[in-house]
């Protein structure tokens, strides 16, 4: 055998035996720790690119409900949607990353050492830059574990706070509507429905958010479409935003959820003087609210022209007639100062149907919003009693025709009728707890001789066919208060009826006479000769005889705001909403803690084992 050969076969030998006594080990350890920390710059590469960015889009992009669809147009929260994503994205983007670097790798060191001759003898380089590479997915496999580890951390600790966040404002918007008896009702006809959650828009793009309550588009903010951040409960600001009702779409009162809606029916026959009785409730509310420095107003501005122009025609001589069965409410926002203003917040809808409404049983039950209120108001036409008309001389008859009162055919009696079968397919039978009884025209009244004890309210109703009312309304209802009313009007008394009915927390004690409240009136006994006005031969509601002035002239009742501008936060146009990118970058961070962590522990062993073996 030729020496060549001989000696080539003598240095293979000792190659492989210095090669893989010595280099295999060495070179296996570095390449093991040089494809980990490529490995993992791969990964942290791609998961930067997913996680660091602000913006809404991106690698892993935040998309947001559409407008119309069937979840708000809002953001889901980081925990519930994006979070599995930017997972997803991470891991399908980073493993064939790394696995191209790795076949990158060892196919160029498979080229430079193995193409030639000189494979044969670097051979334990190249099995040790093989099993470098082969084994660093055990601790590339640790760092994922590691990054996974991060994300389950991050999304425990994260849901275990959404929750109890959840939980705890849920619960404190239970007790504030339970404390406070706050009712939410729609106030336009054909709805009327009582509500659970309005719809609120967003102030600064308009869209419309069903389900602005603490769930899973965010605990405290839900964050829109436009990148405007929402109060997700009444106590951290929601009513401060436009609401809606979420059947008719229509606008709400403001304020609503942050004070008890009041629905207040006025109840009475054609031409019982129901408006104009409104027009002098409302202005002696406001008087005694004024009082008490309390504050109201109206709630739209068609109220307050509305009722502007009621009192200017009530000082010309005449209110026009109410020509509407289903009416959208007369609302009127009304605070009081104070300890009273838990209980002292009043959103009143004031409903003032026409007289015909109450004609029919069907008409009747259109009137829906009798469902949801615990307070009513009875406007009785004292004219329109049969056994009053009976009563009436030919004298009295022909001074009620000059004076434009007009002798309804409908019996108030059949009015409260139909209202009160309505009321009882109520699931409590139409209990109220309070109703007022208002005899309107009491001046012309007192001036007949069937009228003359007309202020012995209630039992002068027992003589004129009204007792049957009476006994049912004391069955039916926790509280009846009566008032026998007409112009010039009492606005103290008319104040102290109304602010009782509405549940204000305002001076409205038993009378000076000590009558109970149970079966008062508030009518005037010193010689007031007061009524609701003389009729119109076409008009439901008329104001005063002989220039008499109408009520409140020098009212300052306007329009009322008492919510504090909500200033929405929003992030910058196209940014992802601040709970993303806070998790983000604490999954980031957190991961990338852990990452160091273990990668640090793998350097140290490899470390230590290469200190071992050199030294054996």
């Amino acid at each position: 055998m030729p020496i060549a050969v001989v000696f080539l076969i003598a240095l293979w030998v000792a190659c492989m035996y210095f090669g893989f006594l010595y280099v295999f080990p060495i070179v296996g350890v570095l390449t093991l720790v040089a494809a980990t920390l490529v490995g993992a710059g791969q990964y942290f590469l791609r998961a930067g690119r997913v996680l660091l960015p602000a913006t809404a889009g991106g690698a892993s992009p935040a998309v947001p409900g559409a407008a119309g669809g069937e979840r708000d147009p809002a953001y889901r929260h980081y925990l519930f949607s994006q979070v599995s994503l930017d997972w997803w994205q991470i891991l399908r983007s980073a493993v064939p990353a790394i696995g191209e670097a790795a076949r990158t790798v060892l196919s160029t060191v498979t080229r430079r050492l193995m193409t030639n001759v000189q494979g044969f003898f670097l051979l334990p380089v190249w099995l040790a830059v093989v099993a470098g590479v082969a084994l660093a997915v055990i601790p590339l496999g640790a760092v994922g574990l590691a990054f996974t580890s991060a994300y389950a951390l991050v999304v425990a600790a994260g849901t275990l706070a959404w929750v109890i966040c959840a939980l705890l404002l849920l619960g404190l918007e239970q007790i504030f509507m339970r404390a406070r008896r706050i009712l939410q009702t729609c106030p336009h006809p054909g709805c009327y429905a009582r509500i659970a959650l309005p719809e609120y828009a967003c102030p600064t793009c308009g869209e419309r958010h069903r389900r602005l309550t603490p769930n899973r588009d965010g605990a405290f903010r839900h964050v829109c479409r436009c990148g405007t951040r929402l109060p997700t409960a009444i106590v951290l600001g929601r009513f401060r935003l436009q609401a809606y009702c979420p059947n008719c779409e229509r606008a709400l009162p403001h304020r609503i959820g942050r004070a008890r809606i009041e629905p207040l029916p006025f109840v009475g026959g054609p031409d019982a003087g129901k408006t104009t009785f409104m027009v002098l409730a409302i202005n002696a509310l406001h008087g005694v609210v004024k009082d008490a420095r309390g504050r109201a107003g109206f709630v739209v501005q068609g109220d307050e022209m509305a009722f502007a122009r009621f009192r200017r025609e009530l000082r010309l001589g005449k209110v026009s007639k109410t020509t509407t069965a289903a009416p959208s409410a007369t609302m009127v926002d009304i605070t009081l100062p104070g300890a009273r203003t838990r209980s002292g917040n009043r959103i009143l809808y004031l409903f003032d149907p026409s007289g015909e409404g109450f004609t029919g049983a069907t008409r009747v039950e259109a009137m829906s919003y009798l469902a949801h209120g615990e307070a009513m108001l009875i406007v009785v036409d004292p004219f329109a009693l049969p056994l009053v008309q009976e009563s009436l001389s030919a004298a009295e008859r022909q001074s009620l025709e000059a004076a434009g009162v007009v002798l309804s055919a409908e019996d108030p009696s059949d009015t409260f009728q139909r209202v009160r079968n309505e009321l009882a397919a109520r699931a409590d039978g139409g209990r109220q707890k309070r109703v007022a009884v208002v005899v309107t025209k009491a001046d012309l009244l007192r001036g007949t001789d069937v009228g003359r004890d007309a202020d012995r309210l209630p039992a002068w109703f027992d003589g004129v066919g009204l007792g049957n009312m009476i006994r049912d309304l004391a069955r039916t209802a926790g509280e009846v208060r009566y008032l026998a009313s007409g112009l010039p009007a009492d606005d103290a008394a008319i104040g102290r009826l109304l602010a009782w009915l509405t549940g204000l927390p305002v001076a409205n004690g038993p009378s000076p006479d000590g009558v109970p409240q149970s079966g008062r009136t508030d009518a005037g006994r010193d010689g007031d000769t007061s009524r609701d006005g003389p009729r119109g031969a076409d008009g439901d509601d008329s104001a005063s005889r002989d220039g008499a002035p109408g009520p409140g002239d020098d009212t300052d009742l306007g329009m009322a705001d008492l919510r504090p501008p909500w200033t929405p936060g929003r992030g910058g146009e196209g940014r992802a909403p601040i709970t993303y990118r806070l998790f983000r970058w604490v999954i980031f961070g957190t991961s990338a803690l852990l990452a160091a962590a273990a990668l640090a522990l793998l350097t140290l062993r490899a470390v230590s084992l290469l200190k071992g073996y050199v030294t054996v």
